[in-house]
């Protein structure tokens, strides 16, 4: 009898029995207490997540290629269990650099799938936020994601900018991605564009701090905050003190 052909979602479910069966029942019950959403977790710590991702990438990628990789990284982000996704993740953040425009508009479509903050950050933190940094014409998108209903395209609007915000970059696009933003009312994007703020004020202060100083009395208090981590204390306070709500 001929051996079942492997395909995307034949090995996607093999991985799903692996992260089943070798999860935590007592660490996934300690996942819960992070998140306000109900998540589904089996409990598995990230390290071990990572390790198993790496030796199925390498298994996966030397006897198929990185194409069937992708395919099952997009089967396994269709599911509702975080370390399924969050796997996703991983067996493709080492090799971003290589995607181009069409891996780009499939990540992008996986925002529609977030359920947590978790999965929401691994994606656009590991995989759309070194996309954009490598190619500058992406940023654009971010002004779409921003207008979107969907919270987690929005925070994705924030978070997808913080790679080239390290490295001095975008500056404007912060600057007018932090104005359309600013009169959100959700917390995770305002924790979003806080992150974003605050990367951008540590690495480029001298621009950041006086555009802070002009939207303080309008800026969320956890924005704001957020923004100001990393700033010295004589600076917190001057941008943080004048608040008037």
């Amino acid at each position: 009898m001929p051996k079942r052909k492997i395909t995307p979602d034949r090995l996607a479910d093999q991985i799903r029995r692996v992260l089943k069966d070798g999860g935590s029942v007592e660490h996934a019950e300690g996942v819960q207490w992070f998140f306000k959403e109900e998540i589904k977790s089996h409990g598995w710590y990230t390290a071990a997540l990572r390790k198993a991702a790496t030796q199925f990438r390498r298994s996966m990628a030397h006897e198929r290629g990185m194409n069937f990789v992708v395919q099952v990284a997009d089967e396994l982000f269709s599911g509702r269990i975080l370390e399924e996704k969050v796997f996703a993740v991983f067996l493709l953040e080492k090799d971003v650099k290589n995607f181009g425009a069409n891996e780009f508009q499939l990540f992008a479509s996986w925002l529609d799938r977030v359920s947590s903050w978790a999965d929401h950050d691994a994606l656009v933190h590991d995989l759309l936020a070194p996309m954009v940094a490598a190619e500058p014409a992406r940023s654009r998108q971010v002004f779409m994601w921003a207008k979107s209903r969907n919270r987690w395209r929005r925070r994705a609007a924030c978070v997808a900018l913080i790679r080239g915000a390290r490295e001095q970059r975008f500056f404007a696009q912060i600057v007018r991605l932090s104005n359309q933003l600013l009169n959100d009312e959700d917390d995770m994007v305002q924790k979003g564009l806080g992150w974003l703020l605050r990367e951008t004020a540590k690495a480029d202060p001298k621009r950041t701090v006086p555009y802070l100083m002009t939207i303080r009395k309008n800026a969320p208090r956890l924005v704001l905050r957020t923004a100001c981590e990393t700033l010295s204390l004589s600076l917190r306070k001057k941008i943080l003190g004048w608040k008037s709500r």
